[in-house]
């Protein structure tokens, strides 16, 4: 009988092993899952902080705007993070957020002050401004955003009016995204009048 206590032992220990392994995998997955959802809730509760929604965060990343902040969401946030230069945690926090333009100070401010700004800091508020770097016209539109707002020709030989409205649905779209540099100050200074 010593053989069979011999050839018994191997089979439970090989049974215990998978239990074992088993239960750590499922612990691995309920950690990983947690931690998902401390990035999501984290997130989420910056985003609303900030006086926005997840779906203008999403907008802003070019993902699509369902509102939930799941994988497609981190995962567009990490990589902002990483061609931003800032932390990458997947966590859209203040300063993420910040650099993706979508904060309460943008969209309480009114838009007409804030293009107002950014035109008078892209151009000095000059209609027919033409620089000769690719970007024309008091916002300074290339011509594949001004194409994309339903502009024709070169937005410098565009009326003024026409380049406000176009700028006007560009901001409504995209917020002060794209006005990297001037938009931010723009936003400065629309939280600065604000106190």
């Amino acid at each position: 009988m010593p053989t069979t206590e011999f050839a018994v032992r191997p089979r439970r220990f090989a049974a215990l092993v998978a239990v074992l392994l088993a239960s750590l995998s499922l612990s691995f997955a309920a950690d990983s899952a947690m931690a998902g959802d401390s990035v999501r809730s984290q997130s989420v509760r910056a985003i609303h902080a900030a006086g926005t929604t997840v779906r203008a965060v999403q907008r802003a990343l070019g993902v699509s705007a369902d509102g939930i902040y799941g994988r497609e969401t981190r995962r567009a946030v990490r990589r902002f993070q990483r061609s931003h230069g800032l932390t990458v945690d997947g966590i859209a926090g203040p300063q993420t957020l910040a650099e993706l333009g979508v904060t309460a100070h943008e969209s309480s401010a009114d838009p007409a002050t804030i293009l107002e700004w950014i035109a008078e800091c892209e151009s000095g508020g000059d209609p027919t401004m033409d620089t000769g770097n690719g970007y024309y016209g008091k916002y300074q539109f290339s011509r594949s955003t001004w194409r994309s707002m339903g502009g024709r020709g070169n937005p410098a030989r565009a009326s003024e009016g026409e380049q406000d409205r176009r700028a006007a649905r560009l901001y409504r779209r995209e917020g002060t995204k794209p006005w990297p540099v001037c938009g931010r100050k723009a936003k400065r200074q629309a939280g600065e009048q604000k106190k």
